[in-house]
């Protein structure tokens, strides 16, 4: 398999990912103001998951660039993490529909917390093609604070659900946003020196 043919089966199901999410979104009945008011948890669980699709989808795009070539580690790593993200727009609808309840929070921390994981599966994997000193150096560059971070945010943000505020959880899932906004181009770097 070649890379763009990767790229491309990763790309569609990231947008049927995207259109799923928002055809969960029941347009209401009514025209006034209140009619939205219901609709607040669900366009914030929309929105925040949205936001998370994009950032997964620029990162991946930067990632999938780095591969020289394509191996079935990659494949199955590409794949587990398509798996988990598929998973989005279910623990999106259930999470907007019971307006960000303590349980529906913690899953989604789960969730992220995996996704998390199966991005640097993929990573590790896209790694393995290169050889042993420029593995090391990516490995050991930016990126590898930005995974750390975000599975101590997510990790955190499951009992902080559970046991103390889901809006402070929640809170957090925005700033694991923040510090994934930009693609991490370092990888790009080290295979342009």
């Amino acid at each position: 398999m070649n890379k763009t043919r990767l790229e491309a089966f990763s790309d569609g199901v990231i947008a049927i990912i995207i259109t799923i999410m928002v055809l969960e979104m029941k347009a209401p009945e009514g025209v006034s103001w209140e009619v939205i008011k219901p609709l607040i948890p669900k366009l914030l669980s929309y929105i925040l998951s949205f936001l998370f699709v994009a950032i997964y989808w620029g990162n991946h795009h930067h990632l999938l660039h780095t591969a020289k070539k394509v191996t079935s580690g990659i494949i199955w790593s590409n794949m587990n993490l398509l798996f988990w993200l598929s998973l989005i727009p279910f623990i999106t609808a259930w999470m907007g529909e019971n307006h960000f309840d303590k349980v529906t929070v913690a899953s989604y921390a789960v969730l992220a917390l995996v996704c998390g994981l199966s991005y640097n599966i993929l990573q590790s994997a896209i790694c393995k093609t290169y050889d042993a000193e420029t593995s090391k150096r990516i490995n050991t560059k930016q990126s590898n604070w930005k995974s750390i971070m975000s599975v101590v945010l997510y990790a955190t943000s499951i009992p902080i659900a559970l046991f103390f505020n889901s809006f402070i959880a929640g809170s957090l899932f925005f700033v694991v946003s923040v510090i994934w906004f930009i693609p991490d181009k370092n990888i790009e770097k080290i295979f342009a020196e």
